[in-house]
């Protein structure tokens, strides 16, 4: 893509309204534009970045077993009814009536509909174990929509829904998800540190959130430092390591304000060890047994012959909110690194000849169609912007590969630089056989 046609809508001042680096920066970099109080369009950068991310959940998701479906964003209200929390869900659900006056909402969540969905389709054990997920947008009517798209009111959200026969099936599904989650964060370029969490709504007695550690995080944490030295890779998705895994994980106190007790904080940790900061949540899982399949009677033959109430779990990620999470992790003085699993673009290609000089831009023209005959995902500048403001602007985008290309150097010879770290003078084929590695291997 050439930036001369590429639709960035680049702001030079950061918005009054904007307090946090994502949001400063998304607004900034054309990524999204606000259309209504806490609900916003996602303009094309932005876009870019949000579907690379939905890729690395959706390849998790299907490695763990999970079966991707879609359900509507619009709900009946009858079914809400039929599990008792529509009166109690509160003010954040928008509720809506068609023109034969029925009862309908924008759905916050998806735990009602996706079992209606099973107990209509599964009658039997065999059948199970089941995990559904879907990404799709949702609304909660936030009464202060505030920090970009990191609190707003409609935001994309991937839920997975398991249904298990018995409580250590469920469990098993529970643990599934769990290192899926941690999977993917990593695949992010994340840490995310799971926490011991309050159910909320969604009901239950088990519940993690999983944190992203960021000094603008809504969540206070409770936890050792010792969890940070933690690394998934050391185990495997087979059922005895994903035990090892979580109990690996979880035996090390770790808790958010709703589970925080002082006392057991202070017997579990050593003082030296003793982790009290803020992160940013961008998953939460909970195993709720019968909570819904027994209100909504989603029945199923057990092995044994008799008609049981399934064990369910539910299982989320904040699709959207990760954009900002990532940012707030990876923006550091005026510039931007996406990691190189959602960056939007591989690599950019910077002409810094004035606009008289033909030489930089026929280079800069071969390097692109070279670029992209090797797969390659190309931002070229051939705008007629000076170096200092293109610099400036690919600062603020974050490509973390740029080839800057002066009219000073020789015919073979490119500037080649990673964001952060000294330039490079090598040759194209260096630059594509570092870019295959780095992209492709």
């Amino acid at each position: 893509m050439k930036l001369s046609k590429f639709f960035l809508p680049i702001l030079k001042d950061i918005p009054s309204d904007a307090k946090i680096k994502s949001h400063q920066l998304m607004l900034r970099a054309g990524m999204i534009r606000q259309s209504a109080s806490g609900i916003y369009s996602w303009l094309p950068l932005g876009f870019k970045v949000l579907k690379k991310i939905e890729i690395i959940i959706r390849e998790e998701q299907d490695r763990a077993g999970a079966q991707e479906m879609l359900m509507p964003t619009i709900q009946s209200a009858d079914l809400w009814k039929e599990s008792g929390r529509y009166d109690g869900y509160g003010l954040e659900m928008l509720r809506i009536k068609d023109r034969q006056d029925r009862e309908l909402l924008y759905g916050p969540t998806n735990e009602e509909l996706v079992t209606q969905i099973f107990r209509d389709n599964v009658k039997s054990y065999k059948s199970l174990p089941l995990i559904l997920y879907h990404i799709q947008w949702k609304f909660r009517d936030e009464i202060r929509p505030r920090f970009g798209i990191m609190r707003c009111r409609e935001f994309l959200m991937k839920d997975s829904y398991s249904f298990d026969e018995t409580k250590e099936g469920a469990r098993l599904s529970y643990n599934k998800m769990f290192y899926a989650y941690l999977k993917t964060f990593e695949r992010l370029g994340l840490k995310a540190i799971p926490l011991a969490a309050d159910t909320g709504p969604i009901g239950g007695d088990l519940s993690h959130e999983f944190i992203i550690l960021a000094d603008t995080g809504e969540s206070q944490i409770y936890t050792s430092k010792k969890i940070l030295d933690l690394k998934i890779e050391n185990f495997s998705n087979d059922e005895d390591n994903l035990n090892n895994m979580v109990k690996a994980f979880t035996e090390i106190y770790s808790a958010t304000d709703e589970k925080f007790d002082q006392s057991e904080f202070d017997k579990s940790v050593k003082k030296e060890d003793q982790l009290i900061t803020r992160g940013i949540e961008v998953g939460h899982i909970f195993y709720f047994g019968d909570k819904y399949s027994k209100s909504m009677r989603a029945l199923v033959n057990s092995s044994s012959g008799q008609n049981i109430t399934v064990e369910m779990g539910s299982y989320g990620i904040g699709v959207s909110r990760l954009v900002g999470a990532i940012i707030e992790v990876n923006y550091n003085n005026n510039v931007m690194k996406w990691p190189t699993t959602v960056t939007p673009f591989h690599v950019a290609i910077i002409d810094l000849g004035k606009k008289s000089e033909n030489e930089t831009k026929i280079k800069s023209q071969n390097v692109y169609e070279k670029l992209k005959e090797n797969y390659f995902d190309v931002l070229l500048d051939d705008t007629d912007e000076s170096p200092a403001s293109k610099f400036k602007n690919f600062d603020l985008i974050g490509i973390p590969y740029q080839i800057i290309i002066g009219s000073k150097q020789k015919v073979d010879e490119y500037e080649f630089k990673e964001v952060g770290f000294d330039k490079q003078i090598v040759s194209l084929d260096f630059i594509i056989k570092k870019l295959k590695e780095i992209y492709f291997n």
